[in-house]
């Protein structure tokens, strides 16, 4: 190469390739020393602007340090109940059925506000040539598509709009736990770290790919995947072999909305102990740490209950495996009829 473009503009070009790759590294250090200093500032702006409550029985007694600290951040499961609907006295249960507006509730409707407000903005004035607005929300939208279709195939298209609409809310849900004045007000508290919620969404999942598998299967061709007689054909006992075991994975099939809403329920309210915990302790590097961890965790368990509710709906309006694995009869031999000759040619 110095042979060819001489000593100095090989160095030249040497040294302007050690500058591109310099580049996307300074660039890095200085966004991540920015999002360090933003996660600090607002911890301490957090502090002074929503300060911990005072947990001392009487107002005379002292802050024990780091015990009330540690209970002023803390959020006990139960949410708290901005506007009670019911006239009756409230109920401190943690699921309850009582009509009221809880914390939760009313950050999820602010949450979907912010959701169809963003999405309107960023999808008005559609073109051929799309702008940056446009860009971003196709880029989003489109590898999520893109994502759904490569794990269920083609038969996922269908369902990617409600697998982009849960993954969204429930990852904002997530992410509202980690701003400073979350959880630090009454009146405002993260979703999905409200059991009730994540019961909410598990039981529209459930609802949704059992739906689904009734309308593309049919009441008796879906139902039959669970309560099959076809087995006795083979013997009675290979028929309550395989009715037993149908019998089983339709029970099986209330714990999906059980296992959906505890994981994510458990998930993001633990996060949120051991964030506040620790952000009782110290305002320093510790919470930045946990912070981007809540991060990744979040993101996460919203992609984890979207896929599962995909797979789910997807295995909902699978046939039967008989029918499934059901293809047209070949003679022995590997030999079938050609259809143009009427003669029999190899397949």
């Amino acid at each position: 190469m110095e042979a060819a473009l001489g000593p100095e503009i090989a160095s030249d070009a040497v040294e302007a390739a050690g500058n591109v790759a310099e580049g996307p590294r300074r660039d890095m250090r200085k966004w991540l020393i920015v999002a360090i200093a933003a996660v600090v500032a607002l911890q301490a702006a957090a502090f002074f602007i929503f300060p911990p409550k005072d947990t001392a029985a009487d107002a005379n007694d002292t802050f024990d340090f780091p015990k009330d600290a540690i209970t002023a951040n803390f959020e006990f499961p139960a949410p708290h109940t901005v506007a009670n609907l019911s006239g009756q006295p409230l109920s401190t249960d943690i699921v309850t059925f009582q009509p009221s507006i809880s914390s939760s509730l009313l950050t999820s409707w602010i949450l979907m506000a912010v959701i169809v407000i963003l999405f309107f903005v960023m999808s008005r004035r559609i073109r051929i040539v799309p702008g940056g607005r446009q860009n971003a929300l196709e880029y989003v939208y489109e590898g999520l598509a893109n994502f759904a279709t490569s794990l269920g195939g083609p038969a996922a298209r269908r369902y990617v709009p409600i697998f982009v609409a849960l993954f969204v809310f429930i990852l904002l849900s997530n992410w509202s736990g980690l701003l400073p004045f979350v959880g630090r007000t009454e009146q405002l508290r993260a979703p999905t770290s409200d059991v009730n919620v994540t019961i909410g969404l598990a039981l529209v999942a459930f609802a949704l790919f059992h739906i689904e598998g009734v309308r593309v299967l049919g009441f008796r061709g879906y139902f039959g995947k669970f309560f099959t007689l076809s087995g006795f054909k083979e013997g009675i006992g290979a028929g309550i072999i395989g009715l037993v075991v149908g019998v089983l994975e339709f029970f099986l099939e209330f714990v999906k909305p059980v296992t959906l809403s505890m994981r994510l329920f458990g998930n993001i309210y633990a996060g949120e102990v051991a964030l506040g915990v620790i952000t009782a302790l110290t305002i320093a590097v510790i919470p930045v740490v946990m912070v981007g961890l809540e991060v990744l965790l979040n993101f996460m368990q919203a992609l984890i209950f979207a896929i599962l509710t995909l797979m789910f709906t997807l295995a909902a309006i699978e046939p039967h495996h008989e029918e499934a694995h059901e293809g047209p009869k070949v003679p022995e031999g590997n030999m079938q009829p050609d259809v143009r000759h009427g003669a029999a040619s190899p397949a």
